[in-house]
């Protein structure tokens, strides 16, 4: 049976090998590699997710099926300029062979849920623009583009004299 939970410190071993299959499944990608150096978790990672474990502002999930730990996810609370505050998933991640089974949707209702109990005005997730199955996942949630980032890559001859 699939299904979410909170993580516990006896997960973080799992949690760090599926975060470095998520950084080796989108590094690769469109985008992937300027994500693995601004927007992926730093490592190390074991201290990185235990610290995030402890805080008040961040929900840490494990994905399961029959209780083997096969995703994880990460939401964080952003303190608008407003007073508003925003949810930011900044990890969802299932194994690839074990998709399409319903952990995922499992843990981003928990996430979601998540944020309404603390009054979130919205949530934030990012999606790399060649990763039509993350953006179909996250629109199949009830997600939207609110935002489309452009970026120019520069070569290093770009801007030197002569």
């Amino acid at each position: 049976m699939e299904g979410s939970r909170p993580a516990t410190v006896d997960d973080l071993p799992r949690i760090v090998e599926l975060s470095r299959l998520l950084r080796d499944e989108l590094t690769p990608m469109k985008g992937g590699v300027l994500w693995s150096n601004r927007e992926a978790r730093a490592e190390p990672l074991d201290p990185a997710f235990a610290a995030l474990l402890e805080r008040e502002d961040a929900l840490v999930l494990v994905g399961t099926v029959d209780d083997t730990v096969i995703g994880f996810g990460v939401v964080t609370l952003e303190r608008l300029r407003n007073g508003e505050t925003l949810g930011v998933i900044t990890d969802l991640f299932v194994e690839p062979g074990a998709r399409a089974v319903g952990v995922g949707e499992a843990m981003a209702g928990d996430l979601v849920t998540y944020c309404i109990a603390h009054g979130c005005t919205g949530i934030d997730a990012l999606a790399l623009p060649g990763h039509r199955a993350a953006k179909n996942f996250f629109e199949e949630s009830g997600f939207t583009a609110r935002a489309i980032v452009m970026h120019r890559k520069l070569d290093r001859d770009d801007g030197e004299p002569g």
